[in-house]
């Protein structure tokens, strides 16, 4: 099993560097691997132990690192203010318009309370940042830098949404009251544990430094979900401190971390982010690929909801690039679903799940919507890239 491991995230390592220029996304090739190595083992007789209770640890790690690796590559600046309203606007307004029609759809068609609804389709909305940002590096840097930021704030705002409706069985204005608080009190908790992080970053002189405090950001993460606090603001805002500590030298406890300093340990530090994001994201594809069976993908009785769900998805996508003046392409096809879909559709409880939302509408329109952003980034005029 080692061995095969191995072998398995050095085939995708491969098909990462090769992507810029195939243009096939890697989750792609991942999912096919991990659902060719479950019919080998199957042929072959070896018996491997039922990996799908893997899956929403390994994701949560991915979710972690994924934050937390554009929070370090996001910076914060006059220069970037457009850019941010615009990717801000741009992530909030589909995922808003797609929770309505989805949610109101899934209510027509199977009757479920709105509430219920409403919390199996969010995982639906967000773009994944997990493909999305790995995706597009052969794209022009403002474009590049558009989905980063875009892709990011979905997952953040889809998340934050996701969690108000699972805490709240009724919303009303107690409800609001509430999630207001939580996200003060997380904001506040962001800031403490931000600066008490990055003084400990300059302080050690260990050669073990980063892995310790990779497991405080986990530790804090977990925490604060049991409270139900918004628990990926203090990822990003940890990650967004980090980069930024030069636009905030005005603030004299700033200075006492030595920004220039500082600066050299952040970089070694997002470096490794990147490396471990990397391998968990493609262990937690192969494993979902592992899970997935030919009856999951071609069942026909979900195949032409999850086609209008990508159509709705793409639709609604174009009129807001259009709207807010955005190049359409090949930004109108980059709006994948992953490891954030699959990962809120596992934290659903029993008792919330709609039987018709099932693994296989979710399969196919993860599948669906990487293949649509392939053939987008196929067929797209090319970019020349700057920076």
């Amino acid at each position: 099993m080692i061995i095969s491991l191995c072998l398995l995230v050095l085939v995708a390592y491969a098909f990462d560097l090769s992507s810029k220029r195939t243009k096939i996304p890697t989750v792609i090739i991942l999912l096919l691997m991990g659902y060719c190595l479950r019919y080998a083992a199957l042929f072959l007789e070896i018996e491997i132990p039922n990996l799908e209770p893997l899956l929403p640890a390994i994701g949560t790690l991915g979710l972690i690192l994924i934050v937390l690796e554009a929070g370090l590559d996001l910076e914060l600046n006059k220069n970037k203010k457009a850019m941010i309203s615009k990717s801000f606007l741009s992530a909030l307004i589909p995922l808003l318009f797609l929770f309505l029609i989805i949610g109101f759809g899934i209510n027509y068609f199977t009757g479920a309370s709105i509430i219920n609804s409403f919390i199996n389709a969010i995982p639906f909305c967000i773009i994944s940042s997990a493909i999305a940002i790995p995706s597009v590096q052969n794209l022009s840097e403002d474009k590049k830098e558009f989905v980063v930021y875009e892709s990011s704030m979905s997952d953040i705002l889809g998340v934050i949404i996701f969690n108000f409706f699972l805490s709240n069985d009724t919303i009303g204005l107690g409800s609001f009251i509430t999630f207001i608080a939580q996200v003060v009190v997380m904001l506040l908790i962001s800031l403490i544990a931000s600066i008490g992080l990055a003084f400990v970053i300059k302080k050690i002189d260990h050669h073990v430094k980063f892995i310790p405090i990779m497991v405080m950001i986990i530790l804090i993460y977990e925490v604060s979900k049991i409270y139900h606090l918004p628990a990926l603001i203090f990822i990003l805002i940890f990650g967004l401190f980090l980069n930024n500590l030069d636009e905030l030298t005005h603030f004299s406890f700033i200075k006492k971390l030595e920004p220039k300093r500082l600066n050299i340990e952040v970089h070694r530090f997002s470096k490794l982010i990147g490396e471990v994001a990397f391998l968990i994201r493609t262990i937690f594809f192969l494993l979902f690929g592992y899970t997935i069976t030919t009856e999951t993908v071609l069942n026909t009785s979900t195949l032409p909801f999850a086609v209008g769900i990508v159509a709705v998805i793409i639709s609604i996508r174009f009129i807001q690039l259009k709207v807010s003046k955005t190049p359409i392409s090949p930004l109108l096809f980059i709006a994948p679903r992953g490891l954030i879909t699959i990962m809120l559709f596992l934290s659903i409880p029993l008792s919330k799940k709609v039987g018709f939302i099932s693994n296989s509408l979710l399969t196919q329109v993860i599948i669906l919507s990487a293949i649509v952003m392939m053939l987008g980034l196929m067929f797209a005029k090319k970019d020349r890239v700057v920076g």
